[in-house]
């Protein structure tokens, strides 16, 4: 992958066309003039390079890992340029503030907002390309733009004469930048069709090279100790036994404990082994899964008073002390790890005054800030390049995998690969926080929902990567799916009580909307039974305020799909609601009890995502998080003893295998509107219409994850 500088150089020197895309409202920076560009105040947000050999080049500022991002974002540039997808190159972009997510504020590939971020700015950037290589054409040929169309690469003349891009190259690199105009809807040839991944073939044929797949000359593989309560610290340690083992180079102590450096990893992990590490555990000995779920509950009953209020209609408190009719009810929700398929790694090269970071990272500029702290440099020296991700859900957000690597690069001054085991990997994550969620409404005598009131109560992710924003704000990633309470209700409260736990934290899959979900679509199923409903007629009778006719849509469409209330015999079914992302999905769940285990035979419903770029990966990504929540729904659970987390691999955390997957059938409800996200939201409502068709099967109300806390999975 080359640098950005080594990018523009290139493109500078060879000639060709270099689309520098700036959007409205973005900050403005000049470029430096030693790039060999004009200095010009813009700061772009992707880059597009036509050569005058007519190769088409995308630097993505979107990390691939798995969702199919490279395909969907280069399939938009294509649309507008009119060229194949397949014929466009894609590179990793570097680490710059100019790849700034304009959703999030940080360059960073999360919040399933690849597609929504990029489908504005990359269509234009496509549109303004074409125009310009039409305007060259029109000069040439000396006729008007309008007698010209565009076709695989090339500009057309009413009699077929051609024009290659590459021809045109460099005489559109001349002409000014505009907003030009991009193609409706009806114009799309490749938007909106099926279309097998770019990256499929180099999966297949192993090929694909993942963080995990890089090799340097001369390079040393590294093995890390870390202390095995979350936390802890080196204190002192002997590495003789270690040093005498065959292969081992070095043994270096870095920031976040010990690093074995050998000839292969195999025996760096060995010689890890024997190191005698004295370990300071730190405040989190102490800590337990029971300490942390009663300080969460007693959070709750004591403090509730310093709760912050996230929505208020109405006087819900009110309209629950008058009550006649209230319902309360508690859900909790665990710990979960990440549990990527590839172990968290990093390479590092020196070379001379630079750093060349090779690492599966969600987060570039993250990334190039901590090698440059942990090296002692500037951040311009340290050179990002970011590779296929094994699966990413969050996990890759973080960069603690990546300043051990630097320091022992710069021990041995040789290159290093870091490799964590499984067992690494899942006792030392960012996990996905314990919540507690309190629920009350009231009922009136006909059923309608008089009052509705969510309380929350657990770890602020967010005030660990900007603690400014969460003093000042609730932290919006603890609210997905709950400030947005659809139904009708005349008073509606949602309160957060922030109750941190001891560990740092981080984000998962789906985030909160996964938490919320669970215990508002759950609780939402209560109150149909309290009213004696259908739980489906029951929502769709609570949406007639709804003004936002996609809600009703997909709950229909998807009912319809499931076959509600037609079960086969034997088998039970459960709903759950959501919008998150800008997608409204409707997912059903069917089940049956076999030899006391619910076995989940059919998971259906209706998703409207909007536009859609590529059904195909819209199709893999649904499917995708749905079997994700449903690993995480039967058996995802991190429990801690001593401040040591007791699950090391994939046969205490538990992962859902092929014969044990349902049978997946979801309808995707296509319109105009704007493209929503669809790498996470159907992982959310695997965990309440689950728990709903268990209780429509046997009339145990569960509230708690995981299903197997309760014998049943």
């Amino acid at each position: 992958m080359s640098t950005r500088r080594e990018f523009l150089r290139t493109s500078a020197a060879a000639g060709g066309l270099l689309v520098a895309l700036q959007l409205p409202g973005c900050a403005q920076r000049p470029e430096p003039a030693a790039l060999g560009l004009p200095t010009a105040p813009v700061q772009p947000n992707a880059w597009l390079r036509i050569g005058t050999d007519g190769a088409i080049t995308f630097l993505s500022d979107k990390s691939e890992m798995g969702q199919g991002v490279y395909t969907s974002l280069t399939t938009m540039i294509a649309e507008e340029l009119d060229v194949p997808v397949e014929s466009i190159r894609v590179e990793a972009a570097p680490a710059g503030a100019e790849y700034t997510n304009t959703l999030l504020g940080v360059q960073v590939t999360g919040g399933s907002t690849s597609v929504r971020e990029g489908w504005d700015k990359l269509r234009r950037a496509g549109a303004d390309a074409r125009r310009r290589l039409v305007a060259a054409a029109a000069e040439h040929w000396d006729v008007d733009a309008s007698e010209l169309r565009t076709e695989n690469g090339a500009v057309v003349r009413a009699d077929g004469e051609r024009l290659s891009y590459g021809q045109l190259a460099t005489a559109a690199a001349a002409l000014p930048a505009s907003d030009a105009a991009v193609k409706p809807v009806s114009s799309f040839t490749q938007i909106g069709k099926p279309r097998t991944r770019l990256d499929t073939a180099a999966k297949i044929n192993g090929t694909a090279a993942y963080g995990i797949d890089q090799r340097f000359p001369n390079m040393l593989f590294g093995a890390l100790a870390q202390c095995p309560v979350l936390g802890g610290k080196v204190q002192t340690f002997d590495d003789a036994r270690a040093r005498a083992m065959p292969g081992v180079r070095n043994v270096v102590q870095a920031s976040s404990g010990v690093v074995v450096l050998a000839d292969s990893w195999w025996q760096a992990k060995n010689a890890r082994d024997a190191l005698d590490i004295e370990w300071d555990p730190g405040p989190a000995a102490g800590l337990s899964s029971a300490t942390i779920s009663a300080g969460l509950a007693a959070a709750l009953e004591t403090r509730a008073a310093e709760a912050k209020t996230a929505r208020g209609d109405g006087d819900a408190d009110a309209a629950l002390a008058a009550a006649e009719r209230k319902i309360e009810a508690v859900y909790e929700l665990p710990m979960l790890a990440h549990a990527t398929l590839e172990p968290q790694n990093c390479t590092v090269v020196p070379d001379g005054d630079t750093l060349h970071v090779y690492a599966p990272t969600q987060v570039q500029q993250s990334a190039q800030a901590a090698a440059a702290a942990a090296a002692g440099i500037a951040p311009e020296r340290v050179v990002v390049h970011t590779t296929l991700l094994g699966g990413g859900f969050g996990r890759r957000l973080e960069v603690d995998f990546i300043p051990a690597a630097v320091e022992a690069a710069r021990a041995a001054n040789a290159p290093v690969k870091l490799l964590w085991t499984r067992e690494d990997d899942t006792t030392h994550d960012y996990y996905r926080p314990p919540y507690r969620h309190r629920c009350s409404a009231a009922l009136g005598a006909d059923g309608s929902i008089a009052a509705w009131k969510l309380e929350i109560c657990g770890p602020s992710v967010t005030s660990r990567w900007a603690p400014p924003v969460v003093e000042q704000m609730i932290d919006p990633f603890v609210l997905e799916a709950a400030t947005n309470y659809p139904y009708d209700a005349d008073n509606v409260l949602v309160k957060y009580l922030q109750h941190e736990i001891g560990i740092d934290v981080g984000y998962l899959r789906s985030v909160s909307h996964a938490t919320n979900c669970f215990a508002a679509e759950c609780f939402m199923d209560e109150l149909a039974n309290a009213a004696g409903e259908d739980p489906v007629e029951f929502r769709l009778a609570r949406l007639s305020r709804q003004t936002e006719p996609r809600w009703r849509r997909v709950l229909e469409r998807g009912a319809q799909r499931a076959g509600w209330g037609r079960a086969p015999a034997g088998r039970s079914q459960g709903v759950a609601l959501m919008e998150g992302y800008g997608t409204y999905l409707a997912l059903f769940a069917e089940i049956a009890l076999e030899n006391g285990k619910v076995r989940v035979h059919k998971i259906s419903g209706a998703v409207d995502i909007g536009q859609m770029v590529n059904p195909s990966i819209v199709d893999a990504q649904i499917r995708g998080g749905i079997i994700f929540g449903l690993s995480q729904t039967l058996w995802g659970d991190i429990t801690i003893e001593n401040g040591v987390v007791q699950q090391r691999s994939f046969d205490g955390y538990r992962l859902l295998r092929i014969d044990e997957a349902p049978e997946i059938d979801v309808e995707i409800v296509a319109n105009g509107e704007a493209p929503g996200g669809i790498g996470e939201p159907s992982t959310a409502l695997v965990a309440p219409a689950l728990y709903n068709a268990i209780h429509a099967a046997t009339g145990r109300r569960l509230r708690s994850l995981p299903l197997a806390r309760h014998g049943l999975a």
